[in-house]
């Protein structure tokens, strides 16, 4: 099992959309069985998938301070990727889930105070030695401080190729709780988020394999088949 955090100190980076995107995309490309984990007090990835009609992914209910814990269950039930979506801001939770992440995917608008609050998250990740990735997100087609600012943050880690740009049908989608691979197909919204899911496909994929990534016996316990604790499926 691989577990990215999405990860911003900027509010309005547009984090709990690109992770609702990113898990669905990975279903859609069958990395799956995915979770996806809100840590957001906000509860606004929570209230996304509430609305969903669709069975995957699923979703789970963690406590942070037995994360581990959690994370363990979700591995033994064949859970194969886990986003997790994390406030906009340094606290004691996303520390925690830093610290358990294989990657961290750090959305950045491209504006000035976006790019100078990226500094603390990527400091964060740094001390976890942990590796990272930029997303320009919320992009202005054609706009030079899209292009200014992927080469402003390259300077401090790697930026994904696809920028997301800003089109009114990421907001529209996320209403009914689907995203626009589901709402608009073939659109170019959709587009983007298969080539950016493709990419960190491809990332994840490079990570070393350790030994807590091999394959452990599964510990039914109490727990029925479907319902893991705190993990639900949508439908």
């Amino acid at each position: 099992m691989r577990i990215i955090a999405v990860t911003s100190q900027k509010g309005g980076s547009g984090k709990t959309t690109l992770s609702g995107h990113l898990a669905v995309a990975a279903e859609r490309a069958g990395a799956g069985p995915v979770a996806l984990i809100d840590t957001d007090p906000q509860g606004s990835l929570s209230d996304w998938w509430n609305e969903r009609e669709a069975e995957a992914p699923a979703f789970a209910r963690v406590n942070i301070g037995a994360l581990a814990h959690d994370l363990q269950v979700l591995r033994d039930r064949g859970i194969k990727l886990v986003f997790v979506d994390t406030p906009p801001a340094i606290t004691r939770s996303i520390q925690a889930v830093i610290q358990k992440a294989d990657l961290v995917i750090i959305p950045t608008r491209p504006s000035p105070h976006d790019l100078r609050a990226a500094g603390a998250t990527v400091d964060l990740v740094e001390r976890a030695e942990k590796p990272l990735i930029f997303v320009v997100n919320g992009a202005t087609a054609r706009a030079r401080l899209t292009g200014e600012a992927a080469i402003a943050l390259s300077q401090h880690g790697t930026v994904a190729p696809t920028i997301v740009h800003n089109r009114q049908d990421f907001a529209a989608s996320m209403i009914d709780g689907r995203t626009v691979m589901e709402a608009a197909s073939g659109g170019r919204s959709a587009e983007e988020i298969e080539a950016l899911w493709t990419y960190v496909d491809d990332r994840v994929k490079r990570l070393p394999v350790k030994a807590t990534f091999k394959a452990t016996p599964i510990h039914r316990g109490a727990f029925g088949t479907r319902h893991i604790p705190g993990v639900q499926h949508a439908g």
